[in-house]
C-alpha cells in the first residue's frame, strides 16, 4: 500500500505493524458526552476507532459525528458508511462532508437489513423502507473515485479530492465460503485498503479461510484485520451462533463459557486466547476488537494479549 492520505492507521500498516482497532457504538440519543466517555475508555488501546453507522438498523447518533467527537478527543476514528439509508447522491454529500472534517478513515459496508431492529427491549424501525441504491463493492469504488480521481460517481470534478483510508468487511465462514473469497477479491479490486472481518471463534476453520486468501495473493494486497468479539457470557455466545451470519461458535466454547464460575473472567481469557491464536496467522495485519457496549472490558483484554502501548501519531 502506498501512503496517499493523512490516516495514522494507514501509516501503521505501511510501517509494518500489528495494529489494534476497536468498536464504538454512538448512543441512542444526542448526548455527545457518552461517546467522550467511551474514547477515555479506549484512547490508550486502540489505533483506531470504528464508529458505527446505526448498526442492527436502531437510530443512533450518526457515524459522522461520533467520529468528529474522536476527533476532537484526540483519537482517530473509522468512520462507518452503510448503503442501506442513502442513495448515491447522500452518499457522497455525507462522505464530502466527513472529509472536510478531517475524518480519513471509512469503512464501506452494506448495513444490516432493518428487519433486524425488530425485537428485544428496542423497537427499531422494523417497517422502513431500505435504499440499498449501491452496494458495498459500489460504494468502496465511489469512494476511490472521490479520492484518487476527485471525481464523483456521476463524472463531475470535485476539488480537492476527499482522503480517505478504504476499509470493507469480510465475512468468511458466511456461506457458501468461495463466494465470500470472490466477494473479497472484488472489494479488493474496487480498492479496499484494510478488510475488517466477523467476529472469529473458530480459529481453525477462520485460518483455513485466510491461508486460501494467501494463496489467492489477496494479503498481499489489503491489510486484513480479525474481528474479536469478547463473549461475557454462554447465552450470548449462543445467540450469535444462531443468528448472526458466519459467526460459527465451537460448541466446547460454549460449554466452558457455560461452566465458567466468573463468565466475565472467562470472557477476557477467551478473547486473550483468540488474539494470541489469530495473531500466528499468516495474512493477519490485526485484529479489531469489539465488546458491544462493555467497552470497559476492553483495556484488560488488551494488555493481557501483549497488545499495549500502542504507538503514538507521529511514532509510527
Amino acid at each position: 500500500m502506498n501512503m496517499r492520505v493523512e490516516s495514522h492507521l494507514e501509516k501503521l500498516l505501511n510501517a509494518g505493524r500489528f495494529v489494534v482497532t476497536v468498536e464504538v457504538g454512538p448512543p441512542r440519543g444526542p448526548d455527545h458526552g457518552v461517546m467522550r466517555k467511551k474514547a477515555d475508555l479506549v484512547r490508550s488501546i486502540a489505533d483506531a476507532c470504528n464508529v458505527t453507522d446505526n448498526q442492527t438498523a436502531v437510530v443512533r447518533m450518526s457515524s459522522i459525528a461520533g467520529a468528529r467527537i474522536l476527533l476532537e478527543e484526540g483519537l482517530e476514528p473509522v468512520m462507518q458508511m452503510t448503503c442501506r439509508d442513502r442513495n448515491r447522491i447522500a452518499i457522497q454529500s455525507d462522505l464530502l462532508g466527513a472529509s472536510a472534517l478531517g475524518i480519513r478513515n471509512c469503512l464501506c459496508i452494506s448495513g444490516d437489513h432493518q428487519k433486524a431492529s425488530a425485537g428485544g427491549r428496542l423497537k427499531g424501525h422494523p417497517g422502513s423502507k431500505n435504499v440499498y441504491d449501491i452496494d458495498s463493492i459500489q460504494l468502496i469504488s465511489i469512494v476511490r473515485g472521490l479520492r484518487d480521481d476527485a471525481r464523483q460517481e456521476g463524472g463531475d470534478s470535485i476539488k480537492p479530492a476527499a482522503h480517505f483510508f478504504i476499509g470493507a468487511a469480510w465475512t468468511p465462514l458466511s456461506p457458501p465460503e468461495d463466494f465470500r473469497l470472490i466477494r473479497l477479491q472484488k472489494k479488493i479490486d474496487a480498492g479496499a485498503d484494510f478488510i475488517q472481518t466477523q467476529a472469529v471463534y473458530d480459529v481453525k476453520r477462520f485460518g483455513e479461510a485466510v491461508s486460501k486468501a494467501l494463496d489467492m495473493g489477496l494479503t498481499d494486497r489489503v491489510a486484513i484485520l480479525a474481528g474479536v468479539i469478547v463473549p461475557r457470557s454462554a447465552g450470548m455466545l449462543r445467540y450469535m451462533e444462531k443468528n448472526v451470519p458466519g459467526v460459527e461458535v465451537p460448541e466446547s466454547l460454549i460449554d466452558r463459557m457455560k461452566s465458567a464460575d466468573d463468565p466475565r473472567e472467562e470472557g477476557i481469557k477467551v478473547s486473550v486466547e483468540l488474539i494470541n491464536a489469530i495473531g500466528d496467522i499468516p495474512g493477519i495485519r490485526g485484529v479489531h476488537l469489539q465488546a458491544i457496549e462493555s467497552e470497559e472490558l476492553l483495556p484488560e483484554v488488551a494488555e493481557r494479549a501483549g497488545l499495549l502501548p500502542r504507538p503514538e501519531r507521529g511514532n509510527e
